[in-house]
């Protein structure tokens, strides 16, 4: 079976949900040149396989791709066809499924989001309004106006609808332009260039139609004339956001980082993530946990310094056959909201939350309840030492189990020099990425700490975070970076 799927304008997550699930079933993805290469995580078990072209190269004939599509579903495989925009516009997908269709193999089209309409939006510039543009049309840029076979009726299209948009036709710009105006489209028609649409790095230029040529831009844009493009001084939104335009590294580990990445794309940035940690199994390979679950009943306070300790001791208990009503009588204590907030996702609500999210606050939420109680301490393998101290000067008597390791990853190509911030969510994060890239990156690039904790760790390393947040959980990280960024004008026009 072939899929020819339309991976969309570029935004991942313009991507349909039809497409996501037949990308994660594909045994083979054949791809174009896309926009967002983020989209070939979603079959990231698939064999893939580029067949991209650009201008003046071509990985593949058409040919020749058509004959690749027909051998790999021979194989009994699942095939994607993965092509950018939509299938059917510009993107031969027809003479792809014709060839399927001659040689007796089943397709399904998966139509994408065009970004003949995506890209304006993107912009604020929409391809109709009422009483501006009641039709559009969308035109290949891509064939020379000026050769004799042109299928481009000039003398009909110029005049006859609203709104025009050109796909792939920078180059040929000047040509464009020149039969627009010869044809009576009038010279000072509002025109838009819009560069890398939809991505963190779209650039608008707004002009006319007789200047369109004196344009500095390289592919790959958009170029839309009408009157609608009027309308993008009350329209642009995606340029506004506030960290449109900055590039910021997430460190968090690889399982936890999309809630910290969504936030801040949401907010208009473009995200790496580059995790510099994994969690693992401790090196005991649970067996002080399982210990400590076997005599569970045994224990006055529970303690939980973690989502991944919650996350993991859970996990554990489920594998000895028990669930939350082993917890009895025992009272739960949440070192802050991100821990609260996975305790309850299991059905658990935490006595203790204090309000500070850090081990001394929550130690000195505890002074006069726990004299004389036998409390389990599950968290990191490696961490501070202060929580279970001041417990046991408090007169508690604490047993410290590992639940989870916090171990290297392995170092990923990164280009700093684009970068405009570098996050950071705990200690470990802070100490692996120095471990593999260096200190001396985080000197020449601002980095942001969830917390204090993470900021003095930082600083133990001679490095002043420009960001602290005030509130440590990842909404505080995200609220203190987008009040780093205030007030940042990142107009294009």
């Amino acid at each position: 079976m072939v899929y020819l799927i339309g991976a969309g304008p570029g935004d991942v997550g313009l991507l349909t949900l039809r497409a996501c699930e037949l990308l994660r079933a594909a045994d083979v993805v054949i791809y174009d040149r896309l926009a967002d290469d983020a989209i070939l995580n979603f079959c990231a078990d698939a064999k893939k396989i580029y067949v991209g072209k650009e201008a003046g190269r071509h990985t593949l004939k058409q040919s020749e791709i058509n004959r690749l599509l027909v051998e790999e579903a021979r194989q009994n495989k699942i095939v994607v066809r993965l092509k950018g925009g939509d299938p059917f516009v510009f993107g031969r997908g027809g003479e792809e499924a014709i060839y399927l269709r001659e040689n007796n193999l089943p397709f399904e089209i998966v139509p994408g989001v065009t970004s003949a309409i995506a890209v304006p939006a993107y912009a604020g510039i929409p391809v109709t309004h009422r009483g501006i543009a009641t039709s559009f049309a969308v035109i290949t840029g891509h064939e020379d106006p000026s050769k004799p076979e042109s299928t481009i009726h000039w003398d009909k299209l110029a005049t006859a609808v609203d709104t025009l948009i050109f796909l792939m036709g920078v180059a040929n710009l000047p040509q464009i332009v020149n039969k627009l105006i010869e044809h009576g489209r009038k010279s000072d028609t509002p025109a838009a260039l819009i560069r890398w649409g939809t991505k963190n790095s779209q650039e608008v230029f707004v002009t006319t139609l007789a200047e369109v040529p004196h344009a500095t831009i390289s592919p790959p844009a958009i170029f839309i004339v009408g009157e609608v493009v009027n309308l993008r001084e009350q329209l642009k939104w995606f340029e506004t956001r506030p960290l449109f335009g900055k590039k910021i590294l997430v460190t968090r580990a690889r399982a936890q980082a999309s809630k910290l990445s969504h936030a801040l794309k949401n907010l208009g940035a473009e995200v790496v993530e580059c995790p510099t940690i994994k969690i693992a199994a401790p090196s005991d390979n649970f067996k002080a946990l399982d210990a400590a679950i076997d005599i569970l009943r045994g224990f006055d306070r529970l303690i939980f310094t973690s989502a991944n300790g919650v996350e993991k001791f859970f996990e554990r208990l489920k594998i000895h056959g028990l669930d939350t009503r082993a917890l009895g009588g025992v009272k739960i204590a949440a070192i802050g909201s991100a821990t609260a907030e996975k305790l309850s996702s299991v059905g658990i609500i935490a006595d203790i939350v204090p309000k500070d999210f850090v081990a001394e606050s929550l130690a000195e939420s505890l002074k006069n309840l726990v004299a004389g109680e036998k409390i389990l301490l599950a968290r990191a393998e490696i961490a501070r030492d202060v929580l279970p101290d001041m417990l046991k000067n408090f007169g508690a008597e604490v047993v410290v189990v590992p639940a989870y390791q916090t171990l290297n990853e392995s170092p990923a190509q990164i280009d700093f020099d684009a970068l405009d911030l570098v996050t950071f969510t705990s200690s470990s994060t802070v100490k692996n990425f120095v471990a593999s890239y260096g200190v001396d990156v985080l000197k020449k690039i601002p980095s942001a700490a969830i917390g204090t904790i993470t900021a003095k760790t930082l600083e133990n390393f001679g490095v002043t975070p420009a960001v602290v947040a005030e509130k440590f959980t990842i909404d505080g990280l995200v609220d203190a970076i987008k009040n780093f960024y205030g007030g940042t004008d990142n107009e294009t026009d």
